[in-house]
């Protein structure tokens, strides 16, 4: 069957983003970073204190650094060698859970259990040396209070997470307790950070002048410095990153396939622009799209974010990628034509999330810099998205000239996908620092 060309433009036309359209979004955005600094309450962005500031540069020393955001969590070695410069010395990983043979993060999983693996893992970072003094910082990358650096609240799982007895406490002291049932004294808990905090600190401490951290993946979030923050528990300099928690910008309009599928969802009426950027979402609304065009509307066609991205790559005359992955996917065959159509699709919503995410990044932009010029600046993202999507970067670039004009030439966004490990070690040091002072 040949794919109506009309109704697929009509379809496209709703995941278009125009410039004025973006504009306001920018400007919605912005307006909901003033209203969050005056009472969170009255704004869709979180603006989460994390306590910490920008790196010097300077920072110096060998910390341990965990990176706990997902199942698989990693705890490494990380020798800071100033001026930007680092070596990872030892790194180690495990998953949480392995069927079959254990599971710290289902029903019935125990606060315990989870931080006596996690202890075990340092441990197996440390070579078991017990004596050698070690401050550890703690990427965390699930909702939480903070008062200060060290201490971080968890308010609430998400990620599937179902442990018992840790939700409502302090992460690191059920670590520290978790340290010395094993016997460990000398490693100090000291920092903990949200991921996206952690890619700022990491791209900062190698590049100045930057300012806005982004993860661009299976979710979707942006942090920034706030220079107007002055509170003493604050570390680093520059002023204080705030957690915007930014996937749950509600100011933008969503097209039918959106509100088809948010009512459909795990929380419906949240998280509004994380299912309209992310990874995770990209592929639920081709696939509800894509059902339309092949006259099978409500029906549920299991894509992915990687299966947009081959489709996408697909370069040839014939299609022949494509093809196979609507096959196998939903069992249909297309010729040459139609898998230009399904191309054109993948490509429309795409495009539509990096213009919607550069419009946050330009948001925030434009609140940092009031009525001044706009300086010479990076934006460090991590994620999967950003990194290997096709039309990602280059309709991140042509809305930032959308909206910045000349002035766009003064940023660049950079990937840092090492940066959950280091900025960890990073927020260490400083709090060592800091504590020294």
């Amino acid at each position: 069957m040949a794919l109506d060309r009309q109704q697929l433009q009509s379809i496209i036309k709703e995941f278009t983003v125009d410039a004025e359209q973006l504009r306001e979004i920018a400007a919605n955005f912005r307006q909901d970073l003033k209203l969050g600094l005056n009472d969170p309450k009255d704004s869709s962005l979180r603006m989460l204190r994390s306590y910490v500031g920008l790196p010097t540069g300077k920072e110096t020393g060998e910390y341990l650094a965990l990176d706990f955001g997902g199942t698989n969590v990693r705890v490494s070695r990380i020798k800071l060698q100033g001026a930007g410069r680092f070596e990872v010395t030892k790194k180690v990983g495990k998953p949480l859970i392995v069927p079959g043979e254990y599971d710290y993060v289902g029903v019935g999983s125990t606060s315990d259990q989870m931080f006596d693996f996690l202890a075990e893992l340092i441990d197996e970072a440390i070579d078991k040396d017990h004596d050698t003094k070690f401050f550890l910082g703690h990427t965390f990358s699930f909702p939480s209070t903070q008062t200060d650096l060290y201490n971080a609240k968890l308010i609430i799982w998400t990620k599937e997470f179902a442990t018992s007895g840790v939700e409502g406490e302090v992460v690191n002291d059920l670590l520290t307790e978790a340290l010395k049932r094993r016997g460990i004294e000398n490693i100090e808990p000291i920092s903990v950070i949200n991921d996206t905090v952690a890619v700022l600190l990491s791209a900062a401490y190698q590049k100045s002048d930057t300012y806005i951290g982004s993860i661009y993946a299976t979710g979707q979030n942006n942090c920034y410095v706030e220079s107007t923050i002055n509170d003493p528990n604050n570390v680093g300099v520059g002023g204080m990153i705030l957690n915007l928690e930014s996937g749950g910008f509600m100011k933008l309009t969503p097209n039918r396939f959106d509100i088809e599928f948010d009512q459909s969802s795990e929380k419906p009426g949240e998280q509004r622009m994380e299912k309209m950027v992310s990874g995770r979402y990209m592929g639920e609304l081709f696939g509800m799209a894509l059902a339309e065009l092949f006259n099978e509307e409500g029906e549920k066609y299991n894509f992915t974010s990687i299966d947009i991205s081959s489709i996408l790559m697909d370069d040839s005359v014939d299609g022949d990628r494509i093809a196979a992955i609507i096959k196998d996917k939903v069992n249909k065959d297309v010729d040459s034509e139609d898998a230009k159509k399904i191309k054109e699709l993948a490509a429309a919503i795409v495009i539509r999330s990096a213009r919607l995410v550069t419009a946050s990044f330009v948001g925030i932009i434009w609140h940092r810099t009031g009525s001044g010029k706009i300086n010479r600046q990076h934006i460090a993202v991590d994620g999967s998205v950003y990194e290997k999507m096709p039309l990602v970067k280059e309709n991140i670039n042509r809305a930032l000239n959308e909206l910045l004009g000349e002035e766009a030439k003064n940023i660049d966004t950079i990937l840092d996908n090492g940066g959950s490990g280091l900025g960890a070690a990073i927020s260490a040091a400083m709090a060592a620092n800091h504590a020294d002072k």
